[in-house]
């Protein structure tokens, strides 16, 4: 019985480490309380994802104005950038928010794509490297990249 009950908490403790590892956390260290989001983020977010991507960039760049270590948006701007059908100028949001948080699946996965666009593969292979150290039990970012990878190399080039 007693050596049930070890291997049950042994588990359990595993899966809360791994989880708040795997999700970027301190394992274990109390999260400060998530603030409120931008409206203009909110509402570029929505206009992203019904790919209005011309109109979200202006709300966007006011985001980065009044919190410029908002990595989230710089990523968001890349993206709709690189959507845009301008790869090139999406490099630089990406990279900006990858200085701001060396750790963003999003802006890993995003530039990643960008340079297979650019037909720069060794640099988007250097980005999938990241994320399989990043996501230690396996993430979507990783999993999305790994695949467009894997289609350029097969002669199949990403779009916008």
């Amino acid at each position: 019985m007693r050596s049930t009950l070890v291997a049950v908490i042994a588990a359990l403790s595993f899966g809360l480490t791994a989880s708040a590892f795997a999700a970027g956390g301190g394992g274990g260290a109390e999260q400060p309380a998530a603030k409120p989001a931008d409206p203009n983020y909110t509402r570029a977010k929505a206009m992203i994802e019904g790919r209005d991507y011309a109109n979200a960039l202006p709300l966007l760049q006011q985001v980065v104005a009044k919190d410029p270590r908002n990595a989230d948006a710089y990523n968001l701007m890349g993206f709709a950038t690189r959507k845009s059908g301008n790869a090139n100028g999406s490099l630089q949001y990406y990279q900006q928010a990858l200085a701001i948080d060396p750790r963003h699946l999003g802006a890993h996965e995003y530039i990643g794509e960008a340079y297979l666009m650019l037909d720069q593969p060794a640099q988007a292979e250097q980005h999938l490297a990241r994320l399989d150290s990043l996501c230690v039990f396996g993430c979507n970012e990783y999993r999305l990249l790994k695949t467009a990878v894997a289609n350029y190399k097969a002669g199949k080039k990403p779009t916008n």
